[in-house]
C-alpha cells in the first residue's frame, strides 16, 4: 500500500482531490488538525492509502520467494502491515477520524450542515457530547490576578470598540469599581474618538496610548483602578507586522487578558485563517460577535476545539450593555444541534 498525505482546508477536499488523483480506490486513513509547522499548507493533514495492485502467477503465489530481493519485499510488506494495524489502533484510541463506512446519520447531516468540523462531527454522531468537545470561560481577567485587565483584539471590523464598551458597562459601571479604558487605537482616530465619548457617557476615565510602552507606563499609573479595558486597531493581514510590539506585550503581560475578537458570521476558512493570523497576541479566549447575523455555529465550536481556546462572550447587536451574554456550552451546542433553545430567543430568531 502506497501512503500520501493532502493539506486542504477541510477534510471533504482532501477526499475529493485524492479521489481524482489516486481514483477511488484511494483508502482515508487518517486526518488530523495540521500542526504549526505546516498549517500553512492547509488546516488539515489527510493520509490516504492506495493498495498495491499486485497480479503474480500462479505458480509464483504457491511457492515461497528465495531470493535477497523477495525476502526484502516481504519484509516490507510486513512492516507496512505493522504500521497500518499500529495507525488504526491510534485512530480507534484517540477519537480521530476513521473511514466512514456506514450511511451518514441524521445527527451528522445536521452537524455538517450547521458547519461543524467533520472530525467532531463524526465524535458526535457516535455518541460523544458536544458539550465536552469545547470550553466556555466568561470570567474577566486572568485567573489569580488583582485587577481585571481586559484586552480586546481582532480584525478590522468585527466590532471590538462596541463590545469594549459593552464589557466596561457590565463589570465597570455596574460592579461600581474604579474602571478606566486605554485606546490603543491609533490607526483609527475617530474609533478612539467614539470610545472617549461611550468612556464619557459611562463615567469612567478613557486615555489613547500611542506606543506599547505607553500602555504598559498607562497600566501602572493606574493600578489603583478595579478594571482596566484595552482597546486595540484592527489589523488586516498585510498590517501584522504593525502589530508586532503591541502582541508582544500583550502576550507577555502577567495581568492582561486578551480576548481575540471574531464575527460568528464568518466563513469557516476565513475564521481558521484569522485565528491563525492573530496567534502573535497569544489570546486567552475567543469572543464571537454578530451572533444575529447566522444561523450556522458550528464553526465556533470547531475554533474553540482546535486552539483548545475557551468561549467567553456572544454579542449580538449594538445596545450597551444588552446585547452581550456570557458564552454557554448548552446552548451553544443546542444550536448546533439544530435544537430550538433559549439562545433563539437571546438572538430574536424565530426558526
Amino acid at each position: 500500500m502506497r501512503l500520501k498525505s493532502y493539506f486542504s482546508g477541510t477534510v471533504e477536499a482532501a477526499m475529493e482531490l485524492a479521489h481524482k488523483e489516486l481514483g477511488e480506490d484511494a483508502l482515508l486513513i487518517n486526518a488530523r488538525p495540521s500542526t504549526v509547522e505546516t498549517r500553512g499548507l492547509g488546516a488539515y493533514e489527510v493520509v490516504f492509502g492506495v493498495p498495491a495492485k499486485m497480479e503474480a502467477p500462479a505458480a509464483a503465489i504457491a511457492r515461497p520467494v528465495k531470493s535477497p530481493a523477495g525476502d526484502g519485499l516481504a519484509q516490507d510488506v510486513a512492516l507496512l502491515r505493522r504500521e497500518i494495524e499500529r495507525m488504526a489502533q491510534t485512530l480507534r484510541g484517540g477519537g480521530m477520524l476513521v473511514p466512514q463506512t456506514t450511511a451518514p446519520s441524521d445527527l451528522y447531516n445536521t452537524l455538517i450542515e450547521n458547519e461543524l468540523d467533520p472530525g467532531l462531527a463524526r465524535r458526535v454522531a457516535e455518541g460523544a457530547a458536544l458539550e465536552d468537545l469545547f470550553e466556555v470561560d466568561a470570567t474577566p481577567g486572568r485567573r489569580g490576578a488583582t485587577r481585571g485587565v481586559i484586552a480586546l483584539v481582532g480584525p478590522p471590523g468585527v466590532g471590538k470598540t462596541t463590545t469594549l464598551a459593552k464589557l466596561a458597562a457590565r463589570f465597570g459601571l455596574l460592579s461600581r469599581k474604579p474602571a478606566f479604558i486605554l485606546s490603543a487605537d491609533v490607526y483609527r482616530i475617530a474609533a478612539a474618538e467614539q470610545l472617549r465619548s461611550l468612556a464619557a457617557i459611562l463615567g469612567i476615565g478613557f486615555d489613547i496610548v500611542e506606543t506599547p510602552v505607553a500602555l504598559a507606563q498607562a497600566l501602572e499609573e493606574h493600578r489603583g483602578k478595579d478594571w482596566v479595558f484595552i482597546d486595540t486597531p484592527g489589523l488586516a493581514a498585510n498590517e501584522m507586522e504593525d502589530g508586532a510590539d503591541l502582541a508582544r506585550l500583550l502576550a507577555s503581560h502577567p495581568e492582561i487578558d486578551t480576548h481575540l475578537v471574531l464575527s460568528a458570521s464568518m466563513k469557516p476558512m476565513d475564521l481558521s485563517r484569522v485565528i491563525d493570523r492573530y496567534e502573535i497576541f497569544q489570546p486567552k479566549k475567543l469572543l464571537f460577535t454578530r451572533l444575529d447575523e447566522t444561523d450556522r455555529y458550528g464553526a465556533l465550536v470547531s475554533e474553540a476545539a482546535r486552539r483548545s481556546l475557551p468561549i467567553s462572550f456572544l454579542a449580538t447587536g449594538q445596545q450597551i450593555p444588552d446585547d452581550l451574554e456570557p458564552a454557554s456550552k448548552e446552548l451553544i451546542a443546542q444550536r448546533v444541534r439544530g435544537e430550538r433553545s433559549l439562545l433563539d430567543l437571546t438572538l430574536g430568531a424565530t426558526a
